[in-house]
């Protein structure tokens, strides 16, 4: 579902904050508006016309004073403090778990619905974890704050959720081909000097990946890195543990084996996914799951090997949709197909799932406007 509303006239108010005039619409704040996701939570509210009374963007204190412009206005962003979620209808965070932990509790305390894209409440079992076109209805069950999956679940979930409903799901296995945007603009960069050095025949030293606070940081240009995020105690890194613990509080299914292999790629933009699912039926055949899915919300199917398209993050890259291709049944497992998932990791991995439980908080009448 995409918003339409009436063009609002603009006009600025205070540092950090524009308003939208003579038209209702809520109060929205965008934490962590410099980063790379803040950046295109504002390009998708723009685009979907998300209808905003006042908009407030945040940052950190070093981060505060930079201008970003939103609708043809500059803005001019304010350091996060308790107080600037006073008023505040819904939202947006996007700066890291240690400030949400800090500042969620706050904009809930006065009245604001937070809707977080860090792992800091994924987990929490008093906060619903959301994938709108998968259990859009766990939002009726929200505390005040809603988490935005990982990234690399969201795009899974939503292409098996319509085959789940339809011939159920039992087993699930994937491998993920990881773009460098997933750890930030400083990874980005990292990943385009590396490979202008290598080309030059000059040496570097890399610095940021992996991710997670690991000791040795890898070359990620012309290579692939194995680790996304700390290893846990069991060998699985936090990664692939989040993607196998979101997957089964989404689809409130405990007892779902789900197992992740997360890999980094010199990708700048789009996570792919090779997927292994087993059903609870043996009579499915690759027609029936590319007919089911390529009717489903928020899905595009490109299946057509006799002519070489299948979905690849060159192609999804500003994109909104999931993209699937390469279904196809095991040759063994008569429950099992294989499949490949694509998406932008910016877009439906992060900003637009978040502006879409925004939208769904409207739609179920969670939030009324002012």
């Amino acid at each position: 579902m995409k918003f339409k509303y009436q063009r609002r006239k603009v006009s600025v108010g205070l540092e950090g904050e524009i308003y939208m005039s003579n038209l209702p619409g809520y109060h929205l704040a965008v934490m962590g508006a410099t980063g790379a996701v803040g950046q295109q939570i504002l390009k998708t509210l723009e685009n979907r016309d998300f209808p905003i009374k006042k908009l407030t963007l945040l940052s950190s204190a070093r981060s505060a004073g930079t201008e970003i412009e939103f609708k043809g206005q500059k803005i001019t962003v304010q350091e996060a403090v308790p107080e600037a979620f006073e008023g505040v209808d819904i939202a947006l965070f996007s700066a890291g778990g240690s400030i949400s932990e800090k500042f969620a509790p706050e904009a809930v305390k006065r009245g604001a619905i937070v809707v977080d894209n860090t792992s800091a409440f994924r987990m929490d079992p008093e906060v619903p974890l959301v994938v709108p076109e998968v259990n859009e209805e766990a939002i009726l069950k929200h505390n005040g704050i809603i988490a935005n999956p990982n990234c690399s679940t969201i795009q899974m979930v939503a292409a098996l959720e319509p085959i789940r409903q339809e011939y159920g799901l039992k087993k699930v296995i994937v491998s993920t081909y990881q773009a460098v945007s997933g750890a930030g603009a400083a990874a980005i960069n990292e990943m385009k000097d590396q490979a202008t050095a290598i080309l030059n025949e000059q040496e570097f030293s890399p610095e940021i990946l992996p991710v997670g606070g690991a000791d040795k940081h890898y070359q990620i240009a012309f290579n692939v890195i194995p680790q996304i995020d700390q290893f846990a105690a069991n060998g699985y890194t936090l990664e692939e543990m989040k993607m196998i613990n979101e997957t089964k509080k989404i689809m409130e299914m405990p007892e779902l084996k789900v197992a992740a292999t997360c890999v980094r790629l010199p990708v700048e933009t789009g996570h792919s996914e090779s997927v292994y699912i087993e059903l609870d039926r043996n009579d499915v055949k690759v027609t029936d799951i590319q007919q089911i899915l390529s009717v489903a919300p928020g899905l595009t199917v490109q299946d057509e090997p006799e002519n070489q398209l299948y979905p690849m993050p060159a192609m999804a890259a500003g994109k909104e949709d999931v993209f699937i291709g390469r279904i196809r049944k095991d040759l063994d497992e008569d429950t099992g197909f294989h499949m490949w998932i694509v998406s932008d990791n910016l877009i439906k991995g992060a900003a637009l799932n978040t502006i879409q439980i925004a939208e769904s908080l409207i739609k179920l009448k969670v939030v009324t406007e002012k």
